[in-house]
Parts: C-alpha cells; structure tokens; sequence
C-alpha cells in the first residue's frame, strides 16, 4: 500500500505547479487524486506517523521538510509544501491543498517556518506562509501575512497572546535531544506494528470461523450467525485495546510531558490501537449505543447514566467526565492535550450533567461546560473557557447566541 501511495503521489505530482486552472481539467484532477491518497493514507498507514519516520515519508513524496521536523496526522499536497527546521504540524492540519470556487480550483506553495507550530485541525492555506516562531492554533486558519513571532486563533484569524511552555529540562527534550532518546523513541515506535498485526489477526480469525460454519451448517446459517461472529471479534479488539492503554500509561493524570519523553511515545502506542484495533472492529459501529460508553469507561472515561455519546476521540480518557444526559456528537474532540512548544500539556475537560457539546466541535484542556449549557456544532471551547450553565454558545472561538 505505501509503495502504491509513492508511486501514485510522485507520478500525479509531475508538473503540478501553483495557479489557478478549471476544477474539470487534468491539473485539477491530479491535484484532487493527490489529495485524496494523501488523506487515505493517515488512515492505513496510522502507525507511519506521528513518528520520526513519517518526516522521511513526506520528503519522500516530494515535499520540502527541514531538519528536526514533527508532523502527526497532517494531509498536503507534498510537491507544494514546505516545513522549515523544527516546525511542529499537529493532528489532522492541512497544509496547502487547493481551494475552490466558480469551477476554478487555486494552489500554492504553502510555508510553515523555522519553530512554527500548526495546532489540530489548523490550516496554512495554498499561498500563505507562516513566518519562524509562530503559532497557529487549534481549528484556526494562518492569515495572509503572518509574520515571525506572530500567534494566530480562530477563523477567520485574530492576534493572540502566547504563554510559552516550558517543563525546565532546556531543548534537551524538546528540540535537541539526545542520541539515545532518539533510538528509544523509535524502539517505542516500532511496537505500533503490533496494531495492524493484531487487526490482521482478527481478520483472520473471522475469516477461519466463517469457513468453519460454511463447511459444517451451510450458507444460509454461516450468513445468520456472522453478525455473532463480527460482535465477538468487536470484543475482542477492545479488550485488547483496553489491556494496551492501562499497560503503556496506566491512569492519565493532569502534567507536562517533554516531546522526547517516554510518557508521550508510550501514549502514541496506545492511540495506535485506539486507531487501528478499536476503531475499525467496534467504535465504528457502536456510536450512540450504551456499549459504547461502557468501552469508554473501561478505558478511563468518567461518563454519567444517559449520556449520548457519538465520538470515541477522548485522548487521554483518565482526564475526560461526561456528566448524566451530557451530549458529545459526531466528531468531536474532547481535547485532553495541547502540544504547543513540543511540550504535551495535559488537562481534564468537563461536561456537566445535561451538557451538549454538538457535533464536529473541540473542547481543549481545562474547559468546563456547566450544567444543561450548550456548544453549537464546529465550535471551540478554548483552554480553560467556564461556558455558564443553561447558556448556549457557538464560532471558532466561541460566544454567546442570542
């Protein structure tokens, strides 16, 4: 698969130059292929990123990636990005790309300078370059001129104050470290494979039983008796998701971690199974179900009776208290952690008991959502927001709806 994505990518990639050209058109449609191979591939290639490997990916596949480099889940078109030394592209950003509009389709080179840091789900859109030191926040965009030392939120962006972090040990754990963490953190790293292995492993132990059934009871009962089959192995994969977590982080408690720690390789470990394992065999399929919330609280999540519950992204589970009748919809992010600095900041999140946090929506670490108050649909609770109960609120960042 990654050699198909190579060879797809770096051959669709010849002759890709910034402009703007039709959407129906040969450019357009290669720059769209790009982009939907490169988004494909977060997906089966999870335990290739988030790593020090997946720098060497994306150079790879041709973009412009500097020394020192931390990229988690980000999607680009390689050709038309550039990362300076020591930037840091968080969960899910989007780099470059194209954007569209009359039937016309835009790209450009997009920059992310020298220490930049791009948080989860932000954006540097075709054409803007992030100027060194800077910051972008959370489900915020880069604006059009960004300058050196600038610190970006929301969408569209506005100027904010930035609080450095900082956990006292220097850049030896953070941007300089040393020789032996670097092969520690890729020993760690490699133990990621067992979460394909295992998913691979189920597969073939469905398959197996499938074809024991077929050979002893016929189609038609193997066909009603695979849904037993298929529920047995959901339970399975989160078992083995749950012994994973408790054994690679134990209970997640509020703390700083340095980049180069081995909490936030361990932690990654974990995810990987959250990922690989758990989500394709049961959290796919068991949004808005009680066996939902009972995984989530095997794995730490403090959730009241009635809570609907319709995402399992509950990064560090232990931090995370859904209140009773408490609402989180689809694709949202309780957002345990922020990684600002290379330094991982955790804190817990909050909903009290009738509180909506609505779909596609982050709330980030030490938020509170007071009792029955709600968060409208793709909104941002930022760090430490106290949303009053029985208010409702909505924007990137959010305010008060009438």
């Amino acid at each position: 698969y990654m050699v198909q994505t190579w060879l797809g990518v770096r051959i669709l990639s010849i002759g890709i130059q910034p402009g703007v050209f039709p959407v129906r058109s040969a450019r357009g449609w290669r720059l769209w292929a790009v982009e939907r191979l490169m988004d494909d591939a977060r997906t089966v290639l999870f335990p290739l990123y988030a790593g020090q490997l997946t720098p060497l990916w994306l150079r790879s596949l041709g973009a412009t990636i500097g020394k020192d480099v931390e990229i988690s889940t980000a999607v680009m078109v390689p050709k038309l990005t550039e990362v300076k030394d020591g930037a840091f592209l968080a969960d899910d950003t989007l780099i470059g790309g194209y954007e569209l509009g009359g039937g016309w389709m835009s790209s450009g080179l997009a920059k992310v300078g020298k220490r930049s840091f791009v948080g989860n789900s932000g954006i540097t859109a075709p054409g803007r370059k992030l100027g060194k030191n800077s910051l972008v926040a959370v489900l915020s965009s880069t604006p059009k001129k960004a300058k050196a030392g600038t610190n970006w939120w929301g969408s569209p962006p506005e100027r904010m104050r930035r609080v450095e972090a900082s956990v006292g040990t220097g850049d030896s754990l953070t941007y300089n470290p040393p020789a032996w963490a670097k092969v520690a953190r890729g020993v760690i790293e490699t133990l990621r494979l067992l979460a394909p292995a295992s998913s691979a492993m189920l597969l073939a132990a469905v398959l197996s039983a499938m074809v024991v059934l077929l050979n002893s009871v016929g189609l038609w009962l193997t066909w009603l008796l695979s849904g037993v089959i298929l529920f047995a192995a959901g339970i399975i994969a989160m078992a083995i998701t749950i012994v994973v977590k408790w054994v690679c982080v134990g209970k997640h408690k509020p703390a700083d971690h340095p980049l180069w720690s081995s909490f936030v390789w361990l932690n990654e470990l974990q995810d990987a199974f959250v990922e690989t394992v758990a989500a394709p065999w049961f959290f796919n399929h068991a949004m808005g179900t009680a066996e939902l919330n009972t995984s989530l609280r095997l794995l730490g999540v403090k959730i009241g009776r009635g809570a609907w519950i319709e995402s399992y992204w509950f990064p560090e589970t232990d931090l995370c208290y859904v209140g009773a009748g408490a609402t989180v919809g689809p694709g949202t992010v309780v957002q345990t952690h922020l990684f600002q600095d290379r330094v991982m900041s955790l804190d817990t999140v909050t909903l009290d008991d009738g509180a909506t946090l609505a779909a596609h929506s982050v709330s980030l670490p030490a938020s509170h959502i007071h009792t029955s108050a709600t968060v409208a649909p793709g909104s941002l609770v930022m760090r430490g927001d106290q949303v009053p109960g029985h208010t409702t609120w909505q924007g990137n960042p959010i305010e008060p709806m009438k």
